[in-house]
């Protein structure tokens, strides 16, 4: 029998992580994109609607989540004209694994005027290369040094030029078709990803993930590109630029800390161990 094409599977226990939710840091942990994905759902099934769409959401990924089964739990903190806040939780055998918030706003007519915008716009793939139906678990990758632009090895892309990611997310629960809020929570992840990934891999770890959307995806790709990566004594900031085929559509931002002991390098390494003196 195959794994399911999708993070999660919903049981009477809790949502129970598939093989394709397995985080490259540990085989028994969640990776960051399926918690999104997931805490997203949640905050969106119990509190957008009437008029209403998510415009942020940040996710604090303060503890590993485990292979256990996952309850979630939202709060309504408030709801006004046009702005409403909610909180949500992840929890493992009762412990809270993962927290967040959103913010949906309803939308209206834009103000008179012009504002300052930047001339760049990250390109998505050119259409003769679109993501295949069922090839979710393939992204394409993009590099300014990469002499092609854009393919789906990661070992092509290791350096220290700017990254991007396009990628057709997989459903967070098994039998539902993800939302496009849900497709930009699991797309903005990979922001620690994009800008954390250097010569020697990947060697910090991502501890948020701050999400803000002037509109949602449309269609089932959605892509982010490296802005900006500062870092010092072991802690970072990233940004990323999200955008679909239309053009930009938001921002996402990440904190992280060192992880060296525990580096993912693509150049054919696999993740390697730093003596314990080093």
């Amino acid at each position: 029998m195959t794994d399911p094409l999708a993070f999660f599977s919903s049981t009477a226990d809790g949502f129970v992580a598939e093989r394709f939710a397995i985080s490259r840091w540990s085989p028994d942990m969640i990776n960051g994109a399926a918690l999104c994905g997931l805490v997203a759902r949640a905050l969106e099934n119990d509190h957008s609607g009437d008029g209403f769409v998510p415009a942020r959401l940040t996710v604090d990924l303060f503890k590993p989540a485990r292979t256990a089964p996952i309850t979630t739990r939202t709060t309504l903190v408030r709801d006004g004209n046009r702005i409403r806040v909610a909180d949500a939780e992840l929890l493992q055998d009762g412990e809270v694994v993962v927290r967040a918030g959103a913010v949906f706003l309803r939308p209206s007519e834009q103000p008179p005027g012009e504002v300052w915008t930047r001339d760049y716009r990250p390109s998505p793939p050119p259409v003769h290369i679109p993501m295949q139906a069922g090839d979710v678990t393939h992204p394409y990758f993009g590099s300014d040094d990469h002499p092609e632009g854009w393919s789906q090895s990661m070992l092509e892309h290791q350096g220290s030029s700017r990254k991007r990611m396009w990628a057709q997310h997989l459903p967070v629960v098994a039998g539902e078709e993800p939302s496009p809020f849900a497709r930009a929570a699991m797309a903005g992840e990979p922001t620690s990803l994009m800008t954390n990934w250097g010569t020697a891999g990947v060697g910090f770890i991502n501890v948020d993930m701050t999400l803000v959307l002037a509109r949602l995806p449309e269609g089932v790709e959605v892509g982010i590109e490296a802005d900006d990566h500062i870092s010092s004594d072991g802690l970072a900031v990233g940004t990323t630029t999200m955008y679909d085929r239309r053009g930009p559509i938001g921002t996402c931002v990440v904190s992280a800390l060192a992880n060296a002991r525990r580096q993912v390098d693509f150049s054919g390494q696999g993740v390697f161990e730093l003596p314990e003196n080093a």
